[in-house]
């Protein structure tokens, strides 16, 4: 796909004009699931998932991310059934209140019903892989697609994390290969986010590595990028030893810093005050008007 190469916008369509401006987004993160890895389920049901969104918003969440199935390492999969029944409900009542969902999911059928109900983003961790559906789909409904990079499942991928010319060209390498599957499915280019998938099939050292390729991957690949290092396991590096995923909400807040003065479109982040402000400190930094 060598027209990725010369794109000349990096923001998504369609989306509301509020969120086609130059800084970068909040996405706050939704777990509908009682096996998270950074909130133990305390969002599972949908009263508790609806209210916890309703709470993001309010301190300043552009884009609310809802997923119903854990992608931490190790996690089983569940069925496309059952990860609808868990979404599906939170979509339509968000969507209801205007605001702007996206469906965290690698099954077609889900994101299908999230769009019905009202979801305008389709955030798929698998970038395709996982469902040969998903890529139709995107094109058939006009939808903004987040294409993320991930090796395997979340029962194998760190077991795949050799890339013998270096993460960011495999990265670059891979990601490519499903752009090219996005375009001979029918998608447009302004439709599509794509995200490095920090923590997926990369050690610690290699994640750090791609965080720090942000403006390299969104020059290379002509595309906006997503930036998602929330909570992972990789900032441990940089917070207090043996700190919780809660813990490391202060590193977060800094990659955060570091991703919008790199050109970031957005990150997604289980908090939303200190990441907030740590887009307007990057903004003052390259602009303080």
């Amino acid at each position: 796909m060598t027209a990725h190469q010369d794109a000349p916008r990096l923001r998504p369509e369609p989306l509301p004009g509020s969120l086609a401006d130059d800084r970068c987004l909040l996405m706050g993160i939704v777990n509908v699931t009682p096996d998270s890895f950074s909130d133990g389920g305390r969002w599972s049901t949908p009263e508790a998932a609806i209210a916890h969104a309703r709470e993001l918003l309010a301190q300043g969440a552009d884009i609310l991310d809802i997923g119903g199935e854990s992608t931490r390492p190790g996690a089983a999969p569940i069925t496309p059934a059952d990860e609808a029944e868990r979404v599906l409900p939170v979509i339509s009542a968000l969507a209801a209140e205007g605001a702007v969902i996206s469906v965290d999911t690698t099954h077609a059928s889900t994101a299908a019903a999230a769009l019905e109900a009202g979801a305008l983003i389709i955030n798929d961790v698998s970038g395709g892989l996982a469902d040969p559906a998903m890529h139709p789909l995107v094109a058939s409904s006009g939808a903004v697609y987040i294409c993320q990079h991930m090796r395997g499942t979340p029962e194998t991928m760190n077991e795949l994390t050799d890339y013998p010319d270096g993460v960011v060209a495999g990265v670059e390498a891979e990601l490519r290969q499903r752009l090219d599957s996005l375009t001979a499915a029918g998608a447009r280019d302004s439709q599509i986010v794509v995200d490095p998938g920090l923590g997926f099939a990369k050690t610690h050292p290699q994640s750090w590595e791609l965080l720090a390729a942000t403006a390299r991957l969104r020059e290379d690949l002509g595309l906006p990028v997503l930036i998602g290092s929330s909570r992972k396991r990789f900032l441990a590096a940089a917070a207090p030893p043996d700190a919780e995923p809660t813990g490391r909400d202060a590193a977060t807040a800094a990659t955060t810093a570091l991703a919008a003065a790199a050109g970031a479109w957005a990150v997604r982040v289980h908090e939303i005050p200190a990441n907030r402000d740590a887009i307007r400190t990057a903004s003052l930094w390259k602009d303080p008007r």
